[in-house]
């Protein structure tokens, strides 16, 4: 196999990225400046060295703890529930939103092997628990898997006195992904949000 040939197969394996894309990617960059090329590598090199996961949300940061979570003029009552550190980033594009956040890692698929304990479900308990948290705002995506997990977060919720349990209205596809809703749908269902 040829370099050419490797490059191409590590990028088919990101999502959304084919082998044709792949290879447009691969004959860019051998196109491409050289010094464009090293700031590139070595920004491959060290992401993961750069950017962790919030120790309070669970989002991705170079902080700890993030800038949203260590932001005082942030609305401390409300916290938004996602799957994904994504996430995090596509609700705050929309504008709509001041809370805080709190990233799941995933939802609960059974037939993948992830239960309730695979998820930082018991980490949210204990946010609410401690603080002053009069909102949640569950964001999991519309798919069968998000609203198993929304629900099963509703129901772990409901026993605590005080507290107002939403979930995103509709206006979100169902079977899509927040990360791909664009700012109008977004807002719209942050505004429509409804208690379940």
């Amino acid at each position: 196999m040829t370099a050419i040939d490797e490059l191409t197969d590590s990028f088919s394996r990101l999502p959304g990225i084919g082998k044709k894309s792949a290879g447009r990617l691969v004959n860019y960059i051998l196109k491409a400046d050289s010094a464009w090329i090293a700031r590139f590598a070595n920004q491959l090199a060290t992401l993961q060295e750069k950017i962790h996961a919030c120790s309070i949300c669970g989002a991705w940061t170079e902080t700890d703890p993030c800038p949203i979570c260590s932001n005082p003029m942030r609305d401390q009552s409300v916290i938004c529930v996602v799957e994904q550190p994504q996430d995090v980033a596509t609700i705050e594009s929309s504008h709509e939103f001041s809370g805080l956040f709190h990233v799941l890692g995933g939802v609960i698929a059974p037939l993948e092997g992830i239960g309730p304990d695979q998820l930082r479900i018991a980490q949210l308990l204990e946010r609410v628990r401690s603080g002053s948290v009069k909102e949640v705002i569950i964001a999991t995506n519309p798919t069968v898997e998000g609203d198993t997990t929304a629900l099963y977060i509703q129901r772990l919720l409901s026993e605590i006195e005080g507290l107002t349990v939403t979930r995103l209205a509709s206006g979100l596809p169902v079977g899509g992904d927040l990360e791909y809703a664009d700012r109008l749908t977004l807002a719209r269902s942050f505004r429509g949000r409804m208690k379940i």
